[in-house]
Formats: structure tokens, sequence, C-alpha cells
């Protein structure tokens, strides 16, 4: 007769197969969409990219000559602003998190309301940016689409530097205090240049995040067809230009929209190969 303990062994080998077989299922049911998806932008978005793209401007209703220009130079230029003013703010409130407020309850308090900030829909912040600065300023603008953008940016970059600052190891800290250097030549000197991989991959999964984001800059920055490098002024963008494009009944404007998946998915696929890289040359030198 089997004891108990063979039936507990027993009953735990057949939960763990069940377990097995129903995680490795629903692992391939989410590859096969991801693959799918892929795999539909990779080929119509090679199918419409060439130079064209770089070189013209978002055509007119009915063209069948244009490219992403304009909007590729919106983009560019509204995610770059967002990170150059989001990165110093989150980077300072993480600090704070990591070596002032740790522990405490004000601490605990701002990392429950960054936490949900980061899971707050973009919807949201463009909406607040628009009731924020839109609407008094009297018009949509490229300044307004980085604003939004950078709210974005803000949670990820506190959440990153909160967390690689602490798991700096707190000799550290100790030793350099003992020699009598001020805390903050501290946290400039020793924590940032250990944390400095971690932070700046926290940077780049931000920027990767918003290079695709559409909702906040249809309430922010909008849409304009011709080239424009004026900030005050609606500006273009590839995420809009998709979705515009995507929906309306030309044919071409249809594999401008492709394009631009295509364009958007290749910045993001290496943005994130970047921080990989860089994690990873961390942890070999660590090693």
């Amino acid at each position: 007769m089997a004891t108990v303990a063979d039936r507990i062994y027993l009953r735990r080998r057949i939960v763990n197969v069940i377990s097995l077989v129903l995680s490795g299922a629903a692992t391939l049911f989410g590859l096969f969409w991801l693959v799918w998806i892929l795999w539909t932008t990779v080929t119509k978005g090679i199918d419409a990219f060439g130079l064209h793209l770089f070189t013209q401007m978002t055509p007119p209703p009915g063209e069948v000559s244009g490219g992403l220009a304009n909007a590729l130079f919106g983009s560019l230029m509204m995610c770059l602003l967002a990170v150059l003013m989001a990165t110093p703010i989150g980077i300072a409130a993480g600090t704070y998190l990591a070596e002032y407020a740790n522990h405490r309850k004000i601490g605990e308090t701002i990392r429950f309301i960054n936490d949900i900030l980061l899971s707050a829909p973009s919807i949201v912040l463009g909406l607040f940016v628009y009731t924020l600065v839109v609407e008094p300023l009297g018009g949509f603008s490229g300044w307004s689409g980085a604003i939004a953008l950078g709210f974005i940016v803000l949670p990820v970059v506190v959440r990153t530097t909160d967390e690689m600052l602490r798991l700096v190891p707190g000799t550290m800290r100790e030793a350099a205090l003992s020699l009598g250097v001020p805390q903050w030549k501290v946290n400039i000197q020793v924590l940032y240049k250990a944390a400095l991989p971690g932070i700046v991959t926290g940077v780049l999964l931000a920027l990767a995040r918003i290079s695709g984001e559409t909702a906040p800059l249809l309430f922010t920055a909008l849409n304009n067809q011709y080239w424009n490098a004026d900030l005050t002024q609606p500006m273009a963008s590839v995420p809009v230009v998709i979705f515009q494009f995507a929906m309306s009944p030309y044919e071409y404007w249809n594999s401008l929209a492709w394009a631009g998946a295509f364009i958007v998915t290749i910045f993001v696929l290496l943005i994130s190969l970047s921080a990989r890289a860089i994690l990873l040359r961390n942890k070999m030198a660590n090693d």
C-alpha cells in the first residue's frame, strides 16, 4: 500500500505536470500572436519602405507620392525634449527617495503616487496636459506634446533611479562618509557612478515607451501635414500619422502607415537591445 508521503508526492507531480502544460500552452498562445503581429508589420512595412520616407513630407489626400519626413522630425524633437525635461527631475526625485526618504512614510507615499503615475493611461496624461497647457495657451504645440511625453518618462526614471541607488552596497556610502566627503559628493561621485548603467537603461526604456504613444499627442501636438520646426505650433509625429493614415480609404496612406509602424518597431527594438547590452556589459564588469 502506498504511504501518505507517496500519495502526496504523486499529487504534487500531477499538479506540477498540469501547471507546466498550462503555462507552456499560454506562452505559446502569446508568442503566436506576437510573432504574427511582428511578421505582418515587417512584411507590410518593408514593401513601403524606402528613402522617400525620410526625404518627403506626408502627402495630401489622393496623392500617391510622399513620405514621413515631417512626422519623423516631430517625433524625434518631442521625444528628445521629453527625455531632456523629465530625466533630471526623475533622477533628482529618485535620489531623494533612495538617500533621504528611504524607510520613511513620505518616501513610501511618494513611491505609491509614482507607481500610480507609472500605470496611468497615457490618454489621461494627455487630457491633463491639454487642460494645463493647451487650453491656457490657446492652441496645440510641440511643447505641449513634449510635456505630455515627459509625464510618461518621469515615473519610469524615478522608479529606476530609486531601485538602482538602493542596490548600491551601503558599505560604499559608509566608506565615503567616513572620509568626510559631503553627502552630495557621495551621491555624484560614488552612487551615480555605480548606478549609472541601470539609470541609463531606465531612460532608454522610457524613450522606447514614448516613441509609440499616440493618445497624448492627439490632445497636445495634434498633427501637421507640413514641415514645422516651430515648437509653438502643431507638430506631426509618427504615431499620430500612423493612426490617421491607417484609417484612411487611400491605399498609399495605408502603405505609409505600415512603413511608419515598421520604423517605430525597429527603433524600439534597437533601444531595447541597447538597454540589454548596457546591463550585460555592467554585469560582466562586476563579475
